[in-house]
């Protein structure tokens, strides 16, 4: 009888497991990829043709390519500041104990479990120019005399996407930082108390040495979700005016989808795929070389 090693043992109980995530995930990348190197058009089917890297050139000769990675760059250095400012702030005030912290926790985690359509459907509802609760509050406040088309300008149409898409995913980052802050010796803040330091001091010299880990998780996650950020940005501007919220999701979706191009759609996704990869990679080498980061 043939015996089994721990090994074969273990390949054998994973085999099952390993072959519905070849099928579900490495088997579509690969594909994906494959896509990128044709030119395939569904309207030309009869077209389609092996062209190796030349859509990945095409893209870089692209004003309209050229013009999303700009805005996406910036769209997701807005938005990865915005969150980690905004959830280091909310996590040090949910981690302290008063009345109501357990309601005003789980208030905290709604806009999480909305899904991006949905959230993109509201924002534009409040943000709306004739009907919208943002101006009906405004005026009401005295703050305003007429109601704003808040999303006709350029410059407000992307900040305020971004501020939708920080809505979102702000209460994730609170989530993994407020695991971090439980992690904290108490004993290490009463030493600095008994040492006379600072609020200040204590968040620089204990609260944020131990917030690195959780701080780096928080960085890749956001920045890949803000490279990746299509479903609130389409469903609030469309990508307008303009091409003021036309980030390079918007443009992979338009290009694949409305365009049918799905060679040169496929070739956006690998160009975002390896941003998002570049950028993880940076946060991870630039804690490392600090000795603040583990493999």
């Amino acid at each position: 009888m043939l015996r089994l090693t721990d090994t074969r043992r273990a390949y054998l109980m994973n085999g099952p497991a390993m072959i519905v995530l070849f099928a579900l995930v490495a088997y579509p990348i690969g594909y994906s990829f494959w896509v990128s190197l044709h030119r395939q058009n569904l309207k030309r089917p009869k077209a389609t043709k092996f062209i190796g890297l030349d859509n990945y050139f095409a893209l870089w000769n692209d004003p309209a390519f050229l013009g999303s990675l700009r805005t996406t760059g910036l769209f997701v250095l807005v938005v990865v500041t915005m969150t980690v400012l905004l959830a280091t702030a909310l996590a040090l005030v949910l981690n302290e104990s008063f009345p109501g912290r357990g309601v005003l926790r789980s208030l905290a985690l709604l806009p999480w479990a909305m899904p991006g359509v949905v959230n993109g459907l509201m924002w534009r509802t409040i943000f709306d120019a004739k009907t919208g609760a943002l101006n009906g509050l405004l005026t009401s406040l005295g703050l305003i005399d007429t109601y704003q088309a808040w999303l006709s300008s350029p410059a407000g149409a992307f900040f305020l996407t971004a501020f939708a898409q920080v809505w979102n995913t702000l209460p994730f980052a609170v989530i993994l930082l407020l695991a971090g802050l439980s992690t904290i010796p108490p004993d290490l803040y009463d030493a600095a108390k008994v040492d006379r330091a600072g609020v200040f001091q204590r968040f620089r010299q204990i609260t944020l040495p131990w917030l690195l880990h959780p701080l780096l998780i928080v960085l890749i996650l956001e920045t890949m979700n803000s490279f990746r950020a299509f479903d609130t940005i389409y469903v609030l501007t469309g990508g307008g005016p303009g091409d003021a919220t036309s980030v390079i999701a918007v443009l992979n979706v338009k290009t694949a989808l409305t365009y049918t191009d799905f060679g040169l759609g496929s070739a956006y996704a690998w160009v975002i795929t390896l941003l998002t990869l570049v950028v993880s990679v940076g946060y991870v080498a630039a804690l490392y070389r600090k000795g603040s980061f583990e493999l």
